[in-house]
């Protein structure tokens, strides 16, 4: 048997229950990703582009026959968003090592010009996403939408450097647990779980860094 077509087909049996190796090694390279995000490393985008790809598959699940057999069109759009942002964030973050003394973004807190200018985009969004899922079928358009409305602007956030996509991944995994328990994606919900904590833990690391160098520059100005 082939690796590709391995990677395909392997599933893992826990009773009853079915769940594929990809959906299993795809979040775990998601997982990857974000540690290395975490740690402000370049590494963090191409690290889970790989998870995203292998995502895409398990969320359309009624046409990559997946034990789920659903299709969360909103969880499958968003690994292709994630995939677009993430080779924008990766140009960003690369070319940004070479301006900030080695290191790949600068976290900061929006500026008030900057939410004015965001808050109306994503209310557009979520919308426009709200009835495209709806439309094309999801299982649950609703938090679907939300999940993928919250995760672009959340990695949209991640490669400019706000302090505040933290927070968003944070409302995403609320409504993203219980959704992909209810739908029998338990390793996705375990990663989401998972994720609960470590934001938390990204968010107070950022905010600490911003918070040196906001103090660095009124200093430097002073």
């Amino acid at each position: 048997m082939s690796l590709l077509r391995w990677l395909f087909e392997a599933e893992v049996h826990f009773g009853s229950k079915s769940i594929l190796w990809r959906e299993i090694i795809g979040n775990a390279f998601g997982l990857a990703g974000a540690i290395y995000g975490m740690r402000r490393k370049v590494w963090t985008w191409p690290v889970g582009m790989a998870g995203n790809i292998l995502l895409f598959t398990v969320f359309l699940g009624a046409v990559f026959h997946t034990p789920q057999d659903k299709n969360l069109y909103g969880q499958a759009g968003r690994q292709v968003f994630l995939i677009i942002l993430s080779v924008y964030g990766w140009i960003i973050w690369h070319r940004n090592r070479g301006s900030n003394q080695g290191t790949s973004v600068v976290p900061r807190w929006t500026t008030a010009k900057e939410k004015i200018s965001i808050f109306p985009v994503i209310v557009v969004f979520y919308a426009i996403s709200y009835f495209a899922l709806k439309a094309l079928g999801s299982w649950a358009p609703l938090p679907d939408a939300w999940i993928f409305t919250g995760t672009v602007l959340a990695t949209y956030g991640m490669s400019k450097g706000y302090v505040e996509f933290w927070l968003v991944w944070i409302a995403v995994d609320a409504v993203g647990v219980p959704l992909l328990i209810k739908g029998g994606y338990y390793p996705s919900a375990i990663l989401y779980a998972i994720y609960g904590a470590f934001v938390i833990w990204g968010f107070v690391s950022w905010l600490s860094i911003a918070s040196r160098e906001r103090a660095s520059s009124g200093k430097l100005r002073a």
